[in-house]
C-alpha cells in the first residue's frame, strides 16, 4: 500500500531540503512551526520515521548525538565538527563501493545500509582555537609568564 503524500509529509521533505545542515528531528519541527503552530511534534516525528521507511529520506546515526535526516539519497560520506557540531556532506569524494564488497565478503552480510560520518575540528573552530591561543600567550606575556608553560603551541 503506498502511503499517501499529504501536506505534512511535504512540509516535512521541505524543512529537510530547506535546512542543507541535516537537521535533527526537533531542528525540523522548529521549522515547520513558525508557519504552522498548530502542527505537533508527533506529526512532524512520525512523518520523519515514514519517509525514511518509504526511501524519501535517510536517517544518519551519529552517535552521542540526535539522528539527523539528509534528503541526499545517493551514498555518500559526512563530516562533523567535535565543537560546534556543524554536520556536512564530503561532496567531492567518490563512494568507495569496494569498502561495502569487502565487508560483505568478510562477513557474509548483505550490505543494506551504513553510515560513516568522519569527526574533526572544522575551519571555523580551527581559527577559534588559534585565536583563544593566542590571547592566552598575550595575557601571560603580559603578566610576565613564559608561554611555553602554559603547553600552548601554535
Amino acid at each position: 500500500m503506498q502511503k499517501r503524500n499529504t501536506i505534512q509529509r511535504q512540509l516535512v521533505i521541505s524543512a529537510v531540503r530547506s535546512l542543507s545542515n541535516h537537521p535533527t528531528a526537533e531542528e525540523v519541527y522548529n521549522r515547520i512551526v513558525l508557519d504552522y503552530p498548530d502542527i505537533s511534534k508527533g506529526t512532524v516525528y512520525r512523518n520523519l520515521n515514514s519517509l525514511v521507511d518509504s526511501g524519501l529520506l535517510h536517517r544518519v546515526s551519529v552517535p552521542s548525538s540526535a539522528d539527523r535526516y539528509d534528503h541526499m539519497l545517493t551514498k555518500h560520506y559526512h563530516v562533523q565538527c567535535v565543537k560546534c557540531h556543524k554536520f556536512m556532506n564530503v561532496d567531492d569524494l567518490d563512494y568507495f563501493q569496494d569498502l561495502d564488497d569487502k565487508i560483505a565478503q568478510m562477513t557474509g552480510f548483505r550490505m543494506e545500509n551504513h553510515n560513516i560520518v568522519f569527526q574533526g575540528v572544522c575551519p571555523e573552530c580551527q581559527i577559534e582555537e588559534l585565536e583563544a591561543k593566542k590571547r592566552q600567550v598575550e595575557l601571560a606575556k603580559a603578566e610576565g609568564r613564559k608561554p611555553d608553560r602554559l603547553n600552548i603551541k601554535l
